[in-house]
């Protein structure tokens, strides 16, 4: 059979393996468009009702662009909008969010990093029964503990305070963040420990000089996460913060539940944005750091 022959059927197949190759392609590219148009769409309905006058909203042109743009409402979120009996807007709970926001992720963070560390490389009795409860915490829905904690922050004076709220903050995020942490010291050559405890430096001293300056990726992982999860949590800040304390989710909650006068749907969308901003602004400053902490080991066992 000569090679003319041969190559015939090699072709046809080539030809079959590249058009399969090229709908698979297709249909790959048609699901991601599927699914970025379930996030984008509500976005889109989320920007432009922001910017809209309430005359435009209530002719039911949700998908419309505005006619009359105007960033009246984002001034009103901000500034006037009521939140109860108060009509503040959203910027009281702004401050009170960085209040709890700053002080939790750093505490969370730095503990989580010496727990983790602790546990990767200065092996002791019973590290294996702490790294499993600490794990069992970390899956433990907080709801479910959630009395008996009021009732011991209570009785420690802690309950409706910002030390309280701070407090319930690094404790929940103790967990994940040791998790992370003990997983990323782990891949860390034990060598320089050991190297280090030779020349006399202690715990801290390792810690501190060797191991923290190694760790910017993972630090940086581990406060978007934290700063994300305390700026989006809702619940804790309005069981524990108090009425003087109350994060920014808590006003926005007030002002789209308002039951009094006209519903602003232009003012309720633009203190949406306003609350979700501070996170995207994080992870957009900070992406990078995110991408090369998680490809670097950051969350892998």
């Amino acid at each position: 059979m000569s090679d003319l022959t041969l190559g015939i059927p090699r072709a046809i197949a080539r030809s079959r393996g590249s058009r399969f190759a090229g709908s698979q392609r297709a249909g790959t590219y048609a699901f991601l468009l599927l699914v970025s148009l379930v996030f984008l769409i509500p976005l889109a309905v989320i920007l432009l009702t922001a910017v809209k006058p309430m005359a435009e909203i209530r002719a039911g042109s949700i998908f419309l662009p505005p006619m009359a743009p105007t960033l009246e409402p984002f001034a009103k979120a901000w500034s006037s909008a009521c939140t109860g009996l108060s009509c503040n807007g959203v910027s009281a709970g702004f401050w009170n969010s960085v209040r709890i926001v700053v002080p939790s992720v750093l505490l969370s963070v730095l503990a989580g990093a010496i727990t983790g560390y602790a546990l990767a490389q200065w092996r002791f009795r019973g590290a294996d029964l702490i790294m499993t409860a600490l794990m069992l915490g970390a899956f433990i829905p907080y709801q479910v503990i959630l009395y008996p904690i009021v009732r011991i922050f209570s009785t420690l004076s802690l309950y409706n305070s910002l030390a309280g709220i701070i407090t319930i903050h690094v404790l929940f995020g103790l967990p994940v963040m040791t998790l992370i942490f003990r997983n990323f010291y782990v891949g860390l050559p034990v060598e320089l420990v050991k190297a280090a405890r030779v020349d006399g430096a202690g715990f801290f001293r390792i810690f501190f000089s060797i191991m923290l300056p190694m760790s910017r990726n993972i630090l940086v992982v581990a406060m978007i996460m934290q700063f994300t999860s305390i700026w989006n949590d809702y619940l804790l800040g309005l069981i524990f913060a108090g009425r003087d304390n109350l994060p920014m989710t808590v006003q926005l909650n007030n002002i789209v539940n308002s039951t009094m006068g006209e519903v602003e749907y232009n003012v309720n969308m633009a203190a949406t944005l306003l609350t979700a901003l501070p996170p995207l602004l994080v992870y957009f400053l900070s992406g990078r750091y995110f991408v090369s902490g998680i490809t670097a080991g950051a969350v892998k066992g």
